[in-house]
């Protein structure tokens, strides 16, 4: 199955989840009373629910808002949100307070000086592999 056909229907089971029937006309009017940009058509709204098109950002956010499902649960499913999850569950691991305290600080860092710490941070990686600085530092600046 394809990206735009697991949207429509993660868009259906929202939908029906909030008590909504999935039925086009109902998300054309839903959607219309909340966005404050242009309004969609119910031809746009089809294609949504049909699994042929994907409504852009700013768009999924109003529907979302209004489902009360998460944006990226809606557009990408459970599982992306649920492995965004867990790479942020390891980043906020008190373990790596130091590693995390040393990116802020490297981040707050001149644009000069963060480009020397990449390059001695590049240098330690290479000498950990076993390979030698040289013709290949040019490919990764």
């Amino acid at each position: 199955m394809n990206e735009k056909m697991e949207f429509a229907e993660r868009l259906r089971s929202a939908m029906l989840a909030a008590g909504y029937p999935d039925r086009p006309a109902v998300l054309e009017r839903e959607f219309n009373s909340r966005y404050w940009g242009r309004s969609v058509t119910f031809q746009a709204v089809s294609r949504w629910l049909g699994g042929k098109s994907i409504p852009s950002q700013d768009k999924l956010q109003v529907i979302a808002q209004w489902l009360k499902v998460e944006p990226q649960a809606l557009r990408f499913g459970d599982r992306a949100v649920s492995a965004i999850r867990e790479q942020r569950a390891q980043w906020e691991d008190p373990r790596f307070y130091r590693e995390r305290e040393a990116i802020d600080a490297f981040l707050a860092l001149p644009a000069e000086q963060r480009k020397v710490v990449r390059d001695v941070i590049r240098a330690f990686a290479k000498a950990g592999d076993g390979a030698s600085p040289g013709k290949d530092d040019k490919k990764t600046r």
